[in-house]
């Protein structure tokens, strides 16, 4: 997801970690860069001209700041304007009504009717669940649909036979009937240049009371997407976005786009074919995956199940206190080499979240090798190694000492890096994979 803008980003942050002050110049060069990573991403011109103003005009009052890392406050500035850009924090859906009715809206192909399928899944786990097949103008569709309802064992109300208003109508008092909480309809798709059909759908909206009315696009379908959106936003009273097939997007142009050009909230993520690849949208974490910065939250419960509650606390006390050692480690590395969460760890690591750097599992061995060539006060006290130990330690692994101190180097910026995340007294610490609160 999002590799061809994650690369330019890295690219950019590269070159901004290395500027010792911030001028005009450099400003000029960093804004032409992010505008050209942003335009091979598909992101709109307009939207673009907007956020690189936006950047300049912040980054501009860092040339008086006497910040140590006047770098990492810009690439902090690019990350804010990112968040803000997809829309800040998490939109959750309205559904105080009984029943609550969303409606879904869109073209044809943009995945309307998987998406119905996914949200009664993500939605019907406390609530009862209606689906709604009403797109009486492809009848694969509510097959499609009755197949979808079968597999995640929700109802789908459907008839051939009558007009998609008049079903949905019917639909809805059948909801009531039963005490159903939540209707998902599934529309016809349209094309914006179908008149008949967008009065339709218009008059399908306002002739029951909504609680959601979401427009489904495919997140690969670039420009586009957002014309459409702005032809369906100025005809139906949208409430949100969900983007689908975002597992396929590589350059992530819509999702950078949609919000500051329709107004509208993202509130859903397709990630997967599959009925449960629904994500909850979150502007935060997906401008870290944009940005590269990784997805920390994802590793988290991926190493739940590796690492033992009991030792995961262990570790976290250790790296709060700055006890952490190569030791620690070390047991580390036998506890995840084997799986593929190790690999992802890495690319959290300065150095290793570049392309051309592949971790296998010689790699690791040679890693090891080179923490049992230390003494026990070494690999307690990394930061002491000096040179003629860091030479002991080559001979003694058949390394070289570069190799030596890029170890040490990485192993004492990933320290640094996982305090980051300890803000508040909440640690997120990947690589022990728990999140605990200490009072």
């Amino acid at each position: 997801m999002f590799n061809q803008i994650t690369d330019s980003y890295r690219k950019i942050f590269h070159k901004l970690r290395g500027l010792g002050k911030i001028n005009d110049s450099n400003i000029s060069d960093a804004a032409r860069d992010i505008r050209i990573a942003m335009l091979d991403a598909d992101v709109n011109f307009q939207v673009v001209k907007t956020f690189v103003n936006r950047v300049k005009e912040k980054a501009i009052g860092l040339k008086l700041s006497k910040s140590i890392k006047p770098g990492e406050y810009f690439i902090k500035i690019i990350h804010q304007e990112i968040i803000t850009l997809l829309g800040e924090g998490k939109k959750e859906l309205d559904l105080k009504k009984s029943p609550s009715i969303i409606l879904l809206a869109g073209l044809q192909g943009s995945g309307k009717t998987t998406t119905a399928g996914k949200l009664a899944k993500f939605l019907g786990g406390e609530k009862s669940v209606l689906l709604v097949g009403a797109d009486n103008y492809r009848p694969a569709a509510i097959e499609q649909l009755i197949k979808i309802g079968k597999q995640i064992e929700i109802d789908v109300y459907y008839d051939r036979n009558l007009s998609p208003k008049s079903v949905i109508k019917n639909a809805v008092n059948f909801s009531i009937t039963n005490k159903i909480d939540i209707v998902i309809i599934d529309t016809a798709g349209r094309t914006q240049i179908e008149q008949p059909m967008m009065d339709e759908i218009k008059d399908i909206s306002k002739s029951i009371d909504i609680s959601e009315l979401l427009f489904i696009v495919d997140g690969m379908s670039g420009q586009d997407a957002i014309n459409s959106a702005k032809i369906f936003n100025d005809k139906l009273a949208l409430t949100g976005v969900i983007l689908t097939k975002m597992d396929g997007d590589s350059r992530g142009g819509v999702a950078l786009s949609i919000k500051e050009t329709i107004g509208k909230p993202i509130k859903f993520l397709g990630i997967s074919e599959k009925l449960d690849g629904l994500e909850v949208f979150d502007s935060e974490k997906l401008a870290n995956r944009l940005l590269g910065f990784g997805d920390i939250l994802s590793l988290v419960g991926k190493a739940q199940d590796i690492i033992k509650e009991e030792d995961s606390l262990v570790f976290q006390k250790k790296l709060i206190n700055n006890k952490f050692d190569l030791n620690d480690f070390k047991t580390n590395i036998k506890q995840l080499k084997n799986s593929g969460i190790f690999k992802e760890i890495f690319r959290f690591l300065p150095g290793f979240s570049r392309k051309n750097i592949k971790i296998n599992d010689s790699e690791i061995a040679l890693t090891e090798s080179i923490i049992d060539s230390m003494t026990p006060y070494e690999r307690s006290n990394p930061h002491l190694i000096d040179g003629s130990r860091r030479l002991r330690i080559a001979k003694g692994s058949g390394r070289s000492v570069q190799e030596i101190n890029f170890l040490i180097k990485n192993f004492m910026n990933m320290k640094k890096m996982i305090k980051k995340f300890s803000s508040n007294k909440k640690n997120i610490l990947p690589i022990f994979g728990m999140t605990k609160n200490f009072n």
